[in-house]
């Protein structure tokens, strides 16, 4: 029963039941939580969105957990900065060796460490990234060749999505970059990632338009949902705020060792509700990781760490975007 139902309901009912009554009526109904937040309409895009149901993932286990790589192409003189009291520099030498390092050490090391590993790994991809980068690409390529490939537009710094100027221009860009990385990798993207989170109604809808499948744009839930757009339904993965270890680290100046401590709480709580109430929607989770941040020594020894300690949990499937939608009978 969603929320739409039990509204019509007590309405029917209140008046013969009083208020108290009507109150126990709601208690006395069966109603997941998950499923009672996730219900009804998106109050961004304003369109109908519903949960996915998923009573467990592959092998009986409760949380699906898929680290996502930002592989982005931002420019010189633009993108992260390291120390903004050097930002006003020119040229500002510290803060874009903190951006080239991660592009030429960052990006393979990562894709090296899950090798290792032997943990899927998801690759959300800015389509100019591999012209511009060719070498890097190929290198990281050839540790990852059958990581799913998230498309995360063109690039995160003066080729991003086109708000607030209409549908029509979001669905060309939105193909242009989905053809750029087809052409450039040979793998259309089913999946979508907005650069910067930056996205509208417009954007679920032109996702949909151009074949988009699912994104990682919902930062508001455990569980999956289903976005009813006007050209299609579209699967929201899970992608929360507070699991990104950019913002953790250059908002919150957070160092890896914390950010290993924050991810293994957050997904060994999820386990823990999970082992405490079999009968709950079983949760996902995309966690967001950038070169800047666990491409680093320092960073991908906490990385390390963290997939190891995760490999052991048993109520974990560590896993990547493309086999959480086959698993939720979703593609």
């Amino acid at each position: 029963m969603n929320l739409n139902t039990v509204v019509e309901f007590l309405t029917r009912k209140a008046p013969r039941f009083g208020f108290l009554a009507g109150m126990l009526l709601v208690l006395a109904i069966h109603l997941p939580s998950a499923t009672f937040a996730q219900d009804g309409i998106d109050g961004v895009t304003g369109f109908a969105r519903d949960p996915v149901h998923v009573a467990a993932w592959p092998g009986g286990r409760k949380v699906a957990v898929s680290f996502a790589l930002f592989v982005e192409e931002f420019g010189f003189g633009q993108g992260p900065v390291f120390r903004p009291d050097l930002a006003n520099r020119n040229p500002d030498l510290v803060n874009e060796a903190f951006r080239q390092y991660a592009i030429d050490w960052g990006i393979p090391r990562v894709g090296r460490l899950f090798r290792e590993l032997d943990v899927p790994l998801s690759i959300v991809l800015n389509a100019e990234f591999p012209r511009a980068h060719a070498s890097v690409w190929k290198e990281f390529r050839a540790t990852q060749p059958n990581a799913p490939i998230v498309a995360h537009g063109m690039n995160n710094s003066n080729h991003i999505l086109p708000l607030g100027r209409g549908l029509a221009e979001q669905k060309a860009y939105i193909r242009r970059t989905l053809d750029l990385i087809a052409g450039t990798t040979g793998v259309k993207p089913s999946g979508w990632s907005s650069p910067s989170v930056y996205s509208n109604g417009d954007t679920m809808q032109a996702m949909a338009a151009e074949g988009i499948t699912y994104n990682l744009d919902q930062m508001d839930s455990d569980i999956i949902s289903r976005l009813k757009t006007p050209d299609g339904p579209l699967v929201l993965l899970p992608y929360p705020v507070v699991t990104v270890d950019m913002g953790q680290n250059l908002a919150r100046m957070k160092t890896p060792a914390e950010i290993e401590a924050l991810w293994l709480d957050y997904v060994s709580e999820l386990a823990r509700e999970a082992r405490a109430n079999p009968a709950r929607e079983a949760p996902t989770v995309v966690i967001g990781i950038h070169p800047f941040v666990i491409g680093t020594p320092d960073g991908a020894a906490a990385l390390r760490r963290v997939l190891l300690r995760l490999k052991t949990d048993d109520a974990v499937w560590l896993t990547d975007t493309d086999a959480i939608l086959k698993a939720a009978a979703l593609k």
